[in-house]
């Protein structure tokens, strides 16, 4: 399911993607609807605490992405994202 296709937008517009991972992001900010916590094998999970939550990732080209779905999990150098999910270019 899905692939790294974080690249396939077009700016301004939002699409609806599934499952999704990418090793391209360089840095994330998430809103105030995030916790935090470190799984026993040292993997950093964030999950959503409130529907719509969104997160801001630069990617390693420079461009960055506007992403708003309920639930994401991170660690390892790679990124996973919740079904549904909505992607949009900022």
């Amino acid at each position: 399911m899905g692939g790294d296709r974080m690249g396939s937008i077009a700016k301004g517009k939002a699409i609806r993607e599934n499952q999704v991972y990418s090793n391209r992001v360089v840095r994330s900010e998430f809103d105030r609807h995030w916790s935090t916590r470190i799984s026993q094998s040292g993997y950093v999970i964030y999950t959503a605490k409130a529907n719509r939550a969104k997160v801001v990732v630069l990617l390693a080209n420079g461009q960055s992405k506007l992403i708003a779905f309920p639930n994401f999990v991170g660690g390892g150098g790679t990124s996973h994202y919740s079904k549904p999910h909505f992607v949009k270019n900022v």
